[in-house]
């Protein structure tokens, strides 16, 4: 593990009435020095909306190949790719050409992230959506982080409930066609 690197702890409460998944979750998260408080956060919240069986975070900064969360059959083929942040559109074509399903989620602006992939190549664009939250709810979420959490996480009807050692937050997620 690099130096500098710091671990947090996630104990989740999942709930997902949209796509009816629940489950309660340890997760332990690295942060990597050059990795903002609300990257880690927007890794969280796209690993817990996009749970399912085989999900994984890959190895972070130094995963150059891989997304930030991913999702493996049982024979260890990619199902998913996972993305944070703002990727480039050469990602996201790689990702789509691997598996059957690829999302971004992003803490950023999407009227600034968005604007990057027009007119690119990125296989099945029409199938990927990127996920944003209202403004300042991820900076709200990082702020309530600790290196020990408890986490209750409930999306009903495109609405994230979201409760982290005691502070209650929500958000709606926001959907963004990327073609």
């Amino acid at each position: 593990m690099a130096i500098g690197v710091v671990m947090h702890t996630f104990d989740v409460q999942l709930a997902d009435l949209d796509r009816g998944v629940y489950d309660d979750l340890t997760l332990r998260l690295a942060q990597h020095p050059s990795e903002t408080a609300a990257f880690m956060v927007t890794r969280l919240l796209a690993y817990c909306l996009e749970y399912a069986e085989g999900i994984a975070f890959s190895e972070g900064v130094a995963a150059t190949n891989a997304p930030a969360v991913l999702v493996r059959d049982a024979t260890g083929a990619q199902t998913a790719w996972i993305e944070v942040g703002a990727p480039d559109a050469e990602r996201l074509h790689y990702g789509s050409k691997l598996t059957g399903h690829v999302a971004v989620y992003t803490h950023r602006d999407p009227a600034r992230v968005l604007p990057q992939w027009a007119g690119k190549k990125i296989h099945d664009a029409e199938n990927i959506a990127l996920t944003s939250f209202d403004p300042g709810f991820v900076d709200a979420v990082a702020d309530a982080i600790e290196r020990r959490n408890t986490v209750a996480l409930s999306v009903t009807e495109g609405q994230l409930y979201l409760d982290v050692n005691g502070t209650s937050l929500t958000s709606t997620l926001h959907r963004h066609p990327i073609a």
